[in-house]
């Protein structure tokens, strides 16, 4: 049977009324206290056709920012920014999940308060991330030297990835997707350039993907495995400079689906296609689906018709689209409707993080509802 974007999907506890995902941008247009406000709230809602919107990624806590102005999920009041998001993309029929995101060592000290970025090990790489200026405003800095997490640190922090998943319950949202991709600090504990520990949680494939997999428990055992989900790009290389392509990650990737597989996660996030990266060759989309037998979402400059033919071809259950959604907040109706989309402006590209309502919440809507 032809599978489409437009259908239904469920397993396990999990469903959509749609295949189209909004995937995860960061936009940076919080209040004070990076508190979620009234803006926030009507760029997701003229969203909610998408089958799942998944949020920008939302910091777990204060070490654990990396760009300013992004919206956090540890404080009251960011708890309550976020319900002010959720109620209109559920009053519109949509579901959301929020992206829960500790950023390790791709920080600076001005973004997290004065202290100091952490990371698996206390290695740097060339990085930049947007933070405030020196001579005033906001724009790219380059991070600073990283400290390694203690054993004691590192179980707090799945603590704080348990409690901003509970802080997402009460917020509202339908799941969480921690964010495990992007040279972010899960991916850091897996690849071994930036992970050079000798405890417990390093060396060893088995030992690399401890914190993750305590994480994915910890946090699915809090709110349920169906509520649960985690991106991953292990064929994408970024945050790491110049180094090479990480020679173990393909195969520990699929030691993680392996042992996240019992958990029965909503779905598995794969970011494709973006910074430097190699295609993700259909043998390695096998073996995916032969080890793990939940929901696959994919992600990285799919159009309708490739989206399609991953469905059809069975590697995939979901697709997520993200430049196309900031252009068109009715994606899900043009894209049904056979309508041309509005085009991503390039030369407005500095409307993507920061800002006001232009080129947030103002691009024109085609379906009659969103108009």
């Amino acid at each position: 049977m032809t599978q489409t974007l437009f259908q239904r999907f469920e397993h396990n506890g999990f469903a959509v009324n749609n295949r189209i995902a909004m995937a995860p941008m960061t936009r940076s247009r919080t209040e004070t206290g990076d508190v979620p406000g009234q803006m926030v709230a009507n760029y997701y809602g003229q969203r909610a056709g998408a089958g799942l919107i998944i949020t920008e990624g939302a910091p777990i806590s204060a070490v654990g920012r990396g760009y300013s102005m992004t919206p956090g999920i540890y404080t009251p009041e960011q708890v309550a920014g976020w319900k002010q998001v959720t109620k209109p993309v559920h009053d519109k029929g949509g579901k959301i999940f929020i992206q829960l995101w500790h950023v390790g060592r791709r920080s600076h000290s001005s973004i997290t308060g004065g202290i100091q970025p952490v990371s698996a090990s206390d290695v740097k790489h060339a990085d930049k991330v947007f933070g405030p200026l020196p001579e005033g405003g906001f724009g790219m800095v380059e991070t600073e030297q990283p400290r390694a997490l203690t054993v004691e640190e590192i179980k707090a922090t799945v603590n704080d990835f348990v409690v901003a998943a509970r802080n997402a319950i009460e917020a509202g949202f339908d799941g969480v997707e921690i964010h495990g991709a992007h040279g972010y600090l899960l991916d850091q504990f897996l690849r071994i350039s930036s992970n050079q520990r000798t405890d417990q949680y390093g060396g060893s494939q088995d030992n690399r993907m401890r914190f993750l997999v305590e994480v994915m428990e910890a946090v699915a055992a809090e709110i349920g495995g169906h509520r649960t989900a985690i991106r991953l790009s292990p064929f994408v290389t970024e945050g790491y400079a110049d180094e090479a392509e990480d020679p173990e990650i393909t195969a520990l990737t699929l030691k993680v689906l392996k042992a996240l597989a019992p958990l029965q996660l909503a779905y598995v996030h794969f970011s494709e296609n973006i910074s430097r990266y190699t295609e993700m060759p259909d043998t390695y989309r096998q073996q995916v689906r032969d080890i793990y037998p939940h929901p696959i979402m994919v992600a990285g400059k799919y159009t309708q018709a490739s989206g399609e033919a991953m469905l059809n071809a069975g590697y995939a259950d979901m697709v997520a689209y993200g430049q196309p959604f900031i252009t068109n907040p009715d994606l899900v109706y043009r894209m049904a409707n056979n309508l041309p989309l509005n085009p991503v402006d390039y030369d407005a590209h500095a409307t993507f993080y920061g800002g006001d309502e232009r080129g947030y919440t103002d691009y024109p809507a085609l379906e009659p509802q969103s108009a």
